[in-house]
């Protein structure tokens, strides 16, 4: 009789302990919604004069967690932290303009996407570099921000350039300022607004070489969260959502693809 007690006790112990675990793998309504960015990327993921966090993911961010009902804790960290905190579990989603690449879905799952961009180059405004081709030639240097996929795909394609590898993308900027690199590779609308803030030294080859879209990181095994962001993103979609942030944060550069005959990112 009594090891039977004792059986019913631990048995009920884990019972609890089960229901415990699976518990906390659900997302309830009125749990804060943590989502991962890296706040040092205008105008998408950013601090505003007040320093508190803006721009076009963190407006995302604001109408997901209003969509599904729970209160929105923002999580800023470095872009090369996002990945491990997602799949450790301190963060629910990483919304930080991140590429869904067949890299990164090994470890996680994306969302359907949101914008669709590509990689492209800025350059010293009097360097002969016209197009990515240029790049391949000997003793070419570039540079690159920390794993975004700037950096891969410079490592897979240009391996007999040397690269300088920074976690702040201004720091990048700065190297083709200076001369010091030949190529800054990043994604095309950063590219344009860098050189426009660099007018008078840097010039932007916006053409991409290599096409991409954005999506919101999700962990592995969580299917229904995935399932509620993909039918908020079409809401979103279809309400305009999309446009209205253009609108509102990338107003020039909107114009200035569309007057190129280029596709505006967000859609």
């Amino acid at each position: 009789m009594l090891h039977r007690r004792r059986f019913l006790i631990l048995a009920g112990c884990l019972l609890a302990a089960t229901g415990c675990s699976e518990k906390s793998k659900s997302f309830e309504k009125g749990e804060p919604l943590r989502i991962g960015m890296e706040l040092t990327y205008p105008p998408f993921e950013m601090q505003d004069k007040a320093g508190n966090p803006d721009g076009v993911g963190v407006k995302l961010a604001e109408a997901l967690a209003k969509k599904l009902g729970r209160p929105l804790k923002i999580v800023p960290m470095d872009f090369s932290g996002l990945i491990p905190a997602l799949k450790t579990g301190n963060i629910d989603l990483v919304i930080s303009s991140m590429t869904a690449t067949d890299e990164r879905r090994q470890s996680i799952d994306f969302s359907d996407p949101y914008a669709f961009t590509g990689l492209a180059l800025l350059v010293r405004k009097d360097s002969d570099v016209q197009s990515i081709e240029d790049l391949k030639k000997p003793g070419r240097t570039i540079s690159a921000k920390a794993t975004t996929t700037g950096e891969t795909w410079a490592l897979n394609n240009l391996p007999k350039a040397k690269r300088v590898v920074f976690e702040d993308q201004t720091a990048c900027v700065l190297e083709v300022v200076q001369g010091r690199v030949d190529a800054f590779i990043y994604d095309q609308l950063s590219i344009y607004q860098y050189a426009q803030e660099n007018k008078d030294t840097t010039r932007g080859l916006l053409k991409p070489f290599v096409e991409e879209s954005w999506a919101i990181g999700i962990a592995k095994g969580h299917d229904e969260l995935k399932t509620q962001v993909n039918a908020f993103l079409d809401e979103f979609r279809a309400e305009g959502g999309f446009g209205k942030l253009g609108d509102q944060y990338l107003k020039n550069e909107k114009k200035f693809l569309e007057d190129a005959g280029i596709p505006f990112i967000l859609r």
